[in-house]
């Protein structure tokens, strides 16, 4: 592997980690916006009495916690995902890609990435509810994230089958 290798997998895992760092605390600030949603809903009715008009406050705060609600398993999927994805750069950089572990953790990055893309439905019901409530929300479906995860899945194959044969390879040597 070249140095500009070693630099791009480096650059790579750092990325990984600060994004798995910011997922968690995403996770507990939108823990302790749910909390806040019940400790200071007058605030939030008020301020949805007003912004955005002819809301219906009770329906807008009831769909924001539905939806707080859904986003947190979605952000423990993502956890997960970038979890296996650091230790799959792990075996790259020590030279050691094609392991039966890489092909399970391929298979679980892709359930991880079916259950965002799952999430990423939840998101267009709950704008669409918020949306007869009186807000505003755009949501676009989007075909992208759906293959991925058909991608991931026929990864973590040719991961399973690259490990079969480097076994085979060895055997025979």
């Amino acid at each position: 592997m070249s140095d500009s290798d070693f630099r791009a997998l480096g650059a790579s895992r750092l990325l990984l980690q600060i994004m798995r760092v910011l997922n968690l605390l995403f996770a507990v600030l939108l823990v302790g916006m749910f909390v806040a949603s019940f400790v200071v809903e007058p605030v939030f009715r008020e301020f949805f009495t007003k912004y955005p008009a002819r809301a219906n406050p009770g329906l807008l705060i009831a769909a924001l916690r539905v939806w707080m609600a859904f986003a947190l398993p979605m952000l423990a999927a993502v956890h997960i995902m970038l979890t296996r994805l650091l230790a799959i750069v792990d075996t790259v950089g020590a030279g050691t890609p094609f392991v039966p572990e890489n092909a399970s953790r391929m298979k679980t990055i892709a359930w991880c990435l079916l259950a965002v893309q799952g999430f990423d439905l939840v998101c267009g019901a709950m704008s669409a509810i918020m949306n007869a409530a009186g807000s505003r929300i755009d949501w676009h479906f989007n075909l992208t994230g759906w293959a991925a995860v058909a991608l991931l899945f026929v990864l973590a194959r040719v991961f399973e089958e690259g490990t079969r044969i480097r076994t085979d390879l060895e055997a025979m040597i």
